[in-house]
């Protein structure tokens, strides 16, 4: 082991080792052992075990050896202690002495053993003090057992003690002991003397009704020579933690420390200003000054003296310092506070959770440990977090579970904290619609568009009815009402929706308040999705006047209305102009939030987009990878973000020429996005019909029609048959058909598609032109180029007063009318 190895290269140079760590961990067994050992070796002429609690036990243990081998009188302990030092510094003969948990290295002052190449010293202690280094003394940390070496122990104590268990049972108990040694020592000794099995223990221990004291044997048959049990084993650590400076804060923080996560607490969670009110509250009386305000300083130095007394664990590495905690010693601590008390730390813990958690998640593994924190806090004492209502670091939790990319968790989460509420606050309380309108928003984003429809529809009928129909939240609900219409298919009735809100929020709220803005925002967004792009670039240009003065540039609202602009800039024709202002765009994200940012990631692949839309497919691509490996290391593999980015990458790479590279992308991705979003996800549909695309591309139209065939059934069923996506499916399974040699077949689907289109869309939007022009594509292919030549003449007309002269589709119509134009004259000469 680490004793022996270090011990037997120590030699002359190393003479004193110094075992340190929680109580608990056999830092006294070990040092038996190896003195034990020792002896029956013949490697010592005198062994001296010196119990260390205190000075005047140590000086009298030296005293005492002082009259053994000096003949000084014990009856002057100083004196004799003395006698002793001074002969172990001068003899000849081989000793160890044994300083057993040393309680405060100030009591060796004057008493530490001397420097003698003949001697040895072992020190046990939970304290980590600097004095416990130099270049003679050596610390060697004692920590937990691994999983293998815990589970390996109990096994041994058991058979030890004539039982065998369940070998699963026995590695989940040392698990749930937190692989203590004095844990999985004592839990033995329980269960062997009231004859239980490792699986009736394990649900005592998880019996959180039952008190650790209930869960050991009695003090007079405490196995493996440990003095205490383990309660008694910690307490002594917390008061002489608590007599360091700052006095009296090392027990009351370790209270908030008891409710957080064990694996790692954010160190700014317990230098928060509602942690620093708890400590100020709750110091031991007459411990400070007039002044007695507890700073973040002398939160920092509480955690110091934890830390130094192996109470705590204070980690330094990685971005973000954090404090880990035995799972055993918090629940000692709990066990100490009254249920009146624990709710008090339970609200100060929330609020400095709150305090600390960034609104905008650019960091992944800070947003990763505030969650645990959480879920830690509920299973504590979940019942404090809902005195006074829904206590909002449970609403911020689930978010940020969202934020991710988990919406289907977000969803499953929020529907369980809405069944609370309900079952806490009540069906009509505040509270519970709030968590109801996030349930909607996370079913919608898992998309359940459909059911989340149905839920605000039902949400918005009782916010009128509790709230009024005037209230901000309701004319919330109704906005996310509008805009569920939209998705589901509808943007004519989202903007007849939108507009509404609108003249209400204009009414109620003013034009300057900020649901007001948000809702002018959507009424320019389903314009645009409804077929009038350059409308919606109107909006937005004056709505961009009016944020910027009110909110200022940098605002973030200032922001999402910029790319809303440019996004329709780009689908009103200008996709030059897209991608100028988005390199803007990113420029101030990259200003404002950092490249990390997933707002700042979000800019740099809509950037990418509108690049390769501006005829620089290349200059996409290169942008695509450079951004897939950066959200592989912000977001991970499964974030929808990344997925997203994927699957535009591939298609980049097809329209780069590469559509065998692309189909092969697509179709990994395709297997995960069904791994992580599931079959009915839009963006699981998306790739499908990319895949299906791409395969045709690359030489395998038949197989198109078979995908997009299966596609279409799957959206008829998931969206309706009048969705625009369900739309989009047919006309391209009628472009697929063609390619199969059935150009008939796609004239006749193209002219039912048409018929629907104007019906659904009317007769302006670019869809509807689009199929204009497709079906005078193959009209002119089944040998009628006279007749295709007409229809896009009458096309172009239109799409030159809607579209303009310079949009993409209006000049492919030129194109296409030129070579059908050409084409009728060949058939007809002059």
């Amino acid at each position: 082991m680490a004793l022996e190895r270090t011990l037997a290269g120590g030699g002359t140079t190393v003479l004193c080792q110094v075992l340190s760590g929680t109580g608990g961990v056999g830092k006294t067994q070990l040092a038996a052992h190896y003195a034990r050992c020792q002896w029956q070796q013949g490697a010592v002429d005198l062994m001296a075990w010196v119990t260390a609690s205190n000075r005047e036990s140590i000086v009298n243990t030296y005293s005492w050896l002082g009259a053994d081998v000096a003949a000084a009188d014990p009856r002057e302990p100083e004196h004799s202690a003395a006698r002793f030092l001074a002969w172990a510094e001068t003899t000849d003969h081989r000793w160890l002495i044994v300083l057993d948990d040393l309680a405060d290295p100030a009591d060796l002052r004057g008493l530490w053993p001397p420097a003698n190449p003949c001697g040895k010293v072992l020190i046990t202690t939970r304290r980590r003090d600097a004095a416990l280094r130099s270049r003679s003394r050596v610390r060697i940390d004692v920590g937990l057992f691994t999983p293998d070496e815990a589970t390996s122990y109990l096994s041994a104590q058991l058979a030890a003690l004539g039982r065998e268990d369940d070998p699963t049972q026995i590695a989940g108990l040392a698990a749930d002991l937190g692989h203590l040694p004095l844990a999985l020592a004592q839990a033995a000794a329980y269960l062997v003397d009231l004859d239980l099995d490792c699986t009736a223990y394990r649900a005592r221990v998880a019996d959180r009704s039952r008190k650790l004291a209930d869960l050991v044997p009695d003090d007079s048959s405490l196995p493996d020579d440990h003095p205490a049990a383990l309660q008694a084993t910690w307490s002594l650590s917390v008061e002489q933690a608590d007599r360091l400076r700052p006095r009296g804060l090392a027990r009351p923080i370790l209270h908030l420390a008891s409710m957080l996560d064990a694996n790692g607490i954010p160190l700014a969670v317990l230098t928060s200003p509602p942690a620093l009110k708890y400590l100020t509250d709750h110091r031991p009386v007459g411990m400070y000054g007039p002044s007695g305000a507890v700073s973040a300083e002398d939160a920092l130095s509480a955690l110091r003296c934890l830390d130094r007394l192996s109470l705590t664990d204070h980690t330094t590495d990685g971005p973000h310092h954090r404090v880990r905690v035995h799972g055993l010693i918090q629940r000692a601590t709990r066990e100490t506070l009254p249920p009146s008390i624990q709710d008090s730390v339970v609200v100060s813990c929330a609020q400095a959770l709150i305090a600390v958690w960034p609104m905008a998640e650019d960091d992944p593994e800070l947003a990763q440990m505030l969650r645990a924190n959480t879920e830690a806090l509920v299973s504590q004492n979940g019942t404090a977090l809902w005195l006074s209502g829904c206590h909002p670091v449970l609403l911020r939790a689930g978010k940020s579970l969202g934020l991710t990319g988990l919406a289907s968790a977000a969803r499953s989460y929020f529907q369980d904290l809405y069944d609370t509420a309900c079952e806490r606050l009540g069906r009509d309380h505040r509270d519970a619609l709030a968590i109801r309108h996030d349930l909607i928003a996370w079913q919608s984003e898992a998309g359940e568009l459909t059911r989340a429809k149905a839920g605000c529809t039902e949400l918005l009928a009782d916010r009128i009815r509790v709230l009024g129909p005037e209230h901000p939240d309701t004319l919330a609900t109704r906005g996310d009402l509008a805009s569920l219409q939209g998705r589901a298919g509808d943007p004519a009735g989202a903007i007849e929706a939108s507009t509404r809100v609108l003249e209400d929020s204009l009414r109620i709220l003013g034009p300057d308040h900020s649901q007001t803005l948000t809702a002018r925002l959507n009424v320019a967004h389903w314009s645009g999705v409804a077929g009038n792009p350059a409308e919606a670039v109107t909006a937005c240009e004056q709505l961009l006047a009016d944020a910027s003065g009110l909110l200022g540039s940098d605002h973030i609202k200032t922001r999402a209305v910029r790319l809303h602009l440019a996004i329709w800039r780009g689908e009103a024709g200008d996709p030059v102009g897209a991608a100028s202002d988005f390199e803007h765009l990113l420029a101030d994200q990259l200003r404002l939030a950092g490249a990390d940012h997933p707002q700042t990631l979000t800019a740099r692949h809509d950037l990418a987009r509108w690049r390769g839309k501006a005829g620089y497919p290349e200059a996409a691509v290169s942008d695509f990878e450079r951004l897939l490996i950066d959200q592989l290391r912000v977001l991970g593999p499964d974030h929808p973000d990344t997925l997203t980015t994927r699957h535009d990458l591939a298609s980049w790479r097809g329209q780069c020429g590469d559509a065998h590279s692309a189909a092969h992308e697509l179709e990994r991705l395709l297997a995960d996005r069904l791994r992580v979003l599931g079959p009915d996800h839009p963006d699981t549909l998306t790739t499908r019909a990319n895949l299906a695309y791409w395969r045709g591309k690359s030489g395998d139209p038949a197989g198109a029609v078979v995908a997009t065939s299966e596609l279409l059934a799957d959206r008829l069923r998931l969206l309706g048959p009048d969705h625009p996506d369900t739309l989009t499916t047919r006309h391209n399974l009628a472009q697929w058909r063609a390619e199969t040699g059935d150009a008939a077949g796609a004239v006749a689907a193209e002219s039912h598609l048409l018929a629907d289109r104007l019906r659904v869309l009317g007769p302006e939007h670019p869809h509807t032109l689009s199929a204009r022009h497709q079906l005078a594509h193959w009209t002119g292919r089944l040998g009628d180029p006279a007749s295709a030549a007409t229809a896009l003449r009458q096309l172009l007309a239109d799409q030159l007063r809607v579209l303009g002269p310079q949009h993409p589709e209006t000049r492919a119509t030129q194109d296409s009318l030129a070579f059908w134009s050409t084409e009728t004259e060949h058939q007809h000469p002059t």
